[in-house]
């Protein structure tokens, strides 16, 4: 009697199997949810699933590139230049020790930069930044606008500032476009901020093939320094008399 009871419950239990693999047959062959290996084989010709769709010429076209200003490049601070101390003397009392330990104090302090707060000239930073695209005869025209403000110093006096903003557009480590600009800012009062706008009309960059351009905005403290060369005055030389 145990073996017949057990030996039904084991073909109760394959019946039951039994079934559940065919209706997992049935529901992998109808949609393919389920696929133990029941099934209908794959069919190799069949064409692979469809990929992400592509940027579509309209997508592009209205495709305008994001304007970053990058870490280091938003203030801009102007100082007054330093004033080179000369090293102090100490008599000497005759005791060397002292006498190196005293001479290495004063030129230690001597040494000591000024307090840069108190020699600021004038603040800039850039607030905000901004862009503008058309798309025309396969390139990319851009206008870039920065707006920012200038802060005086303790050491300002009114008159006109220049701002070195470098204006760049990138496609990878492609430079497709960079441009310096020496911006001037008329600040008549030294008592509050003075806000301003720059504006470059002039990017035009090839037509993009994908959304993978970068623009960067910022201040480029690297502006070339105004050659302070005098010309040289030119020297004539007196012509040796002829001797016969």
């Amino acid at each position: 009697m145990a073996f017949r009871t057990s030996g039904g419950r084991f073909l109760a239990g394959l019946a039951l199997t039994g079934f559940m693999l065919a209706v997992a047959g049935c529901q992998s062959g109808d949609n393919g949810i389920l696929d133990l290996g029941f099934g209908k084989k794959k069919d190799p010709t069949a064409p692979p699933p469809p990929q992400d769709p592509k940027i579509m010429a309209s997508q592009l076209r209205a495709y305008c590139p994001k304007v970053t200003v990058r870490d280091g490049t938003a203030f801009f601070n102007t100082y007054v230049k330093d004033v080179q101390k000369p090293k102090p003397k100490l008599k000497k009392t005759g005791d060397a020790a002292a006498d190196a330990a005293a001479q290495a104090a004063a030129d230690a302090a001597a040494a000591t930069p000024p307090d840069d707060s108190a020699r600021i000239i004038y603040q800039a930073s850039i607030g905000d930044v901004t862009r503008d695209c058309s798309n025309a005869n396969g390139q990319l025209a851009m206008k870039i606008a920065v707006a920012g403000r200038i802060v005086p110093g303790p050491k300002f006096s009114p008159g006109t500032i220049t701002m070195p903003i470098r204006i760049a557009v990138m496609h990878g480590t492609d430079v497709l476009y960079s441009q310096l600009h020496p911006y001037q800012v008329q600040v008549t009062d030294p008592s509050v901020a003075t806000q301003f706008v720059f504006t470059d009309n002039n990017i035009v960059v090839p037509a993009p093939s994908a959304q993978d351009y970068q623009a960067y905005a910022g201040y480029d403290e690297a502006e070339p320094k105004a050659t302070t060369d005098k010309p040289k005055k030119k020297t004539h030389r007196k012509k040796a008399a002829a001797t016969n």
